[in-house]
């Protein structure tokens, strides 16, 4: 069957860029492996109940930011709930500490519970840096740069406030800390470093101060929560492709991209299908496996990063009766001591809403608990109960679940994570940041140049829902900036 453009997996940088394409007319169709969309930011059933795949939480929706873009673009409506607070953090000397959406709140919460020296001066500087990141992305659609037509692109759109960040690629935020005096405050610097696990997936002395402060920022803009879990996203997005024409085909697995005279073949085991465009929205290291053209497989091997590089993840599912009145959803656990088997420093926690009773009927509540494994591919977890009744044990200690209330409860490794996703060695999170990777430096959208891209969370920018989001609005740009 012949398709204008055809994307490789159903995460949301491929559902992005499937939308902005469709909404200028395209005939598009996403080839997915599973059975339900949304990749590693989605949901599935079991026992009647809807666990979060991987990603739970939603930011990007603010002025200037990405999934604002595609909404404002395409129409598209959401079911949202805006969290009042986005966060609280259980330090290591048995503090809770809240993540506050308002910048000033924010600060004093800080202040009480680090001391006042430099956290006001750094928060400043991070949201500020943070509001003109998003602001830049969006103005600089041609970054990063691998066409004369790209520079042209992007002289057009520089703007003042744009180069003002470009220090900040050369500065770790190790050094961010330093500036401020922060660097022997080590409560400050343990929140710090697990803080940037979650979004930029490294620690301070590796990502640089764009990424940095960007993520250290997320819980400061509008965070919002998915009635009936994350695969809400992707149900929205696949209503549009619906109503523009095109369509998401499951139980697709993509075995290879062959380059044709006149565009793309790809082959599933489902059949082959044919296109002028073709973008994949799977991890590099997979896409690399996709294509048998020796110039593409080529140009991509630089920016492979093994197992050592990776993180995979350590995820448990558990539905709860008469479920603790916690009013905050999200919620991250420091675990000083680390945790058995994988030496994980703190976990993530995230409750379904009271209200939604899609996933889980009134008076229960699903929790979904993520972890990560670092070097997935050479550290086996060969006995999960460990890692669960070390989980559980802490969490019943500060009060977030009892043990007698779980009525269902499953975990997951890297390995199971390699056969739900088809993602290598089970990685999660996309890309790690690297301080000597600097943001012009990643991958950019383009393939081979003729009527190939990328997107996605394992080139530019590519961390969290939004920086994906992000990576499918280049990429659908490029594609139509280089043939329309």
């Amino acid at each position: 069957m012949q398709y204008d453009v055809i994307l490789i997996g159903s995460g949301f940088g491929s559902l992005t860029a499937a939308a902005l394409l469709a909404n200028k007319g395209l005939k598009v169709a996403v080839l997915e492996q599973a059975k339900y969309p949304g990749g590693c930011a989605s949901s599935y059933k079991r026992k009647g109940y809807w666990f979060e795949t991987g990603a739970t939480t939603l930011v990007g929706l603010d002025e200037h930011m990405p999934l604002r873009y595609l909404l404002d673009q395409t129409g598209i409506e959401l079911p949202l709930i805006q969290l009042q607070t986005p966060m609280q953090v259980h330090l290591p000397d048995g503090q809770l500490l809240t993540r506050y959406g308002n910048l000033e709140a924010w600060i004093e919460e800080a202040e009480r519970v680090f001391g006042p020296e430099g956290q006001r001066p750094f928060w400043e500087y991070c949201y500020r840096v943070s509001q003109q990141v998003w602001r830049t992305s969006l103005e600089q659609q041609s970054f990063p740069f691998s066409n004369v037509q790209d520079l042209w692109q992007a002289m057009r759109q520089v703007r003042p406030h744009q180069l003002s960040l470009l220090p900040g690629a050369f500065r770790t935020m190790k050094d961010l800390l330093k500036r401020y005096r922060l660097l022997d405050n080590k409560l400050f610097t343990d929140f710090v470093n697990e803080q940037l696990l979650i979004t930029a997936q490294n620690h301070l002395e590796e990502v640089n101060e764009l990424f940095g402060a960007t993520a250290l920022c997320y819980t400061l803009f509008g965070n919002y929560y998915v009635e009936g879990g994350m695969i809400g996203l992707a149900w929205a997005l696949e209503l549009y492709l619906n109503k523009q024409g095109s369509t998401i085909l499951y139980r697709h697995h993509v075995n290879q991209i062959v380059p044709q005279s006149d565009g793309y073949e790809v082959r599933c085991m489902a059949g082959t299908y044919r296109s002028r465009f073709v973008i994949s929205g799977i991890p590099l290291n997979d896409t690399y496996q996709l294509f048998q053209d020796e110039k593409v497989r080529q140009k991509l091997r630089p920016y492979l990063l093994p197992s050592e590089k990776l993180n995979g993840a350590f995820t448990m599912a558990i539905a709860l009766r008469h479920a603790p009145a916690i009013p905050v959803l999200h919620h991250q656990v420091h675990v000083p001591e680390g945790l058995p088997l994988i030496g994980s420093k703190s976990f993530f926690v995230s409750y379904s809403h009271p209200a939604d009773e899609f996933r889980a009927k009134a008076g229960e509540r699903v929790v979904a608990i993520s972890t990560h494994v670092p070097d997935p591919a050479a550290l086996r977890i060969y006995d999960k109960r460990q890692l669960q009744e070390a989980i559980i044990t802490k969490m019943e200690e500060l009060g977030m679940l009892k043990r007698a209330d779980i009525l269902y409860l499953d975990s997951a490794t890297p390995g199971a994570w390699i056969f739900w996703t088809q993602r290598a060695y089970g990685m999660v999170g996309g890309y790690p940041q690297y301080r000597d990777i600097k943001p012009w430096q990643m991958k950019d959208a383009r393939l081979d140049h003729k009527g190939a891209y990328v997107c996605g969370d394992t080139v530019y920018p590519g961390q969290g829902i939004v920086g994906v989001c992000l990576s499918g609005i280049i990429a659908a740009n490029k594609l139509l900036q280089d043939h329309f």
